[in-house]
């Protein structure tokens, strides 16, 4: 299923949908064009408000000219509800249709069809901004089978990382979710992305870790860290059996809105033989502002036989869709797709990450 036959839309104007799945598809667009946060939240919000409404009650709004007495809904999101309750394309809509619709970048087609599910994602239990169900929903509706959301962890206050007690209770929200979603075809897989630690520890008790499905684990800290000191402590987290992914691993910026920042200096041979030796994934950031790893450690690491997991990195709904980037990306390395751990059926992925058993 392609986003457009989720959303109602066909990229070339066309809507057939109601206001609500209008106002999901401009908010998804927005994002996947990264277009300003707060812009896209009113339309998200306005989404919200609508969707437990009473069978009629939009409709008898529009009639009334009452939706903007709604809280949460303003002028330009309630122009974007009448359209589609009339069943006018809404003009927003098209707009960004023709703008964000289709292949984010030209390559990396095969790849991406192949990739089952994406292993690195937030909500706005952390630093996402957006609550854990239209995650998994909209993976869903984007065709993945499952999504491993991988809120941080607790040191990394910045990015509202889980405690313990927290993680636990997100645990039984995940359960609802996949209760939820019972005969869909897609799971939320329960997962972190764990703060490795200055000692090369993981930032979360080993006892919650192991209630987990796949863990991430990343560098969020002192990434001008000397060479020595950073490989070593990498090293610690790639060794450790509860990590199944190394996320980001050079921790460079390329662009955005958050400024450059060069590569964190590490032996990336050393660290990337250990990845080969403990069977840990090396994570293909699809984020446009990562880039991470640079291309010549992707082809260092295919070379020494390194696993890979394309992974978008998302904190938002529209995000997701940026796995077109690592795509492209792995597919100009020559990247296998099978030693793309992501391209793997659900239970072939849990067997893999379940090291201890």
């Amino acid at each position: 299923m392609t986003p457009e036959q989720a959303y109602g839309g066909t990229g070339d104007g066309a809507y057939l949908a109601g206001p609500v799945a209008a106002l999901r598809r401009i908010a998804f667009l927005m994002e996947r064009g990264r277009e300003e946060t707060r812009r896209v939240q009113a339309f998200r919000t306005a989404a919200a408000v609508l969707l437990p409404l009473p069978a009629g009650e939009v409709e008898a709004r529009v009639e009334a000219g009452t939706l903007t007495e709604l809280p949460g809904i303003g002028p330009s999101t309630a122009a974007v509800a009448e359209a589609a309750v009339r069943g006018v394309v809404p003009e927003r809509l098209a707009k960004l249709e023709r703008e964000h619709a289709g292949p984010l970048v030209p390559g990396g087609r095969e790849l991406r069809a192949a990739l089952k599910g994406d292993l690195h994602s937030h909500s706005d239990w952390s630093d996402g901004g957006s609550p854990i169900e239209e995650m998994a929903f909209t993976a869903m509706e984007l065709g993945h089978d499952y999504l491993v959301l991988t809120d941080h962890s607790p040191r990394l206050t910045v990015a509202n990382g889980l405690s313990v007690a927290r993680l636990t209770r997100q645990l039984d929200v995940v359960d609802a979710v996949n209760e939820h979603l019972a005969g869909s075809g897609f799971t939320l897989l329960k997962g972190i992305e764990v703060d490795i630690l200055d000692d090369g520890g993981l930032d979360q008790t080993d006892e919650m870790l192991g209630r987990l499905d796949l863990r991430v684990a990343s560098v969020h800290s002192k990434l001008r860290q000397d060479a020595a000191g950073m490989t070593q402590r990498m090293l610690g987290a790639v060794r450790n059996p509860r990590t199944n992914v190394l996320g980001h691993c050079t921790g460079r910026m390329v662009m955005g809105n958050r400024g450059t920042r060069p590569s964190s200096d590490f032996d990336a041979r050393a660290v990337f033989e250990a990845c080969v030796e403990h069977d840990v994934a090396v994570e293909i950031n699809s984020r446009p502002e990562r880039r991470d790893p640079p291309t010549k450690l992707i082809e260092l690491a295919r070379d020494l036989g390194c696993l890979f997991s394309i992974d978008s990195d998302s904190h938002a709904p529209g995000q997701l869709d940026f796995l077109d980037y690592g795509c492209e990306r792995a597919e100009a390395a020559g990247i296998d797709p099978d030693r793309v751990v992501n391209t793997w059926p659900r239970d072939r992925l849990l067997a893999w990450a379940d090291k201890t058993s």
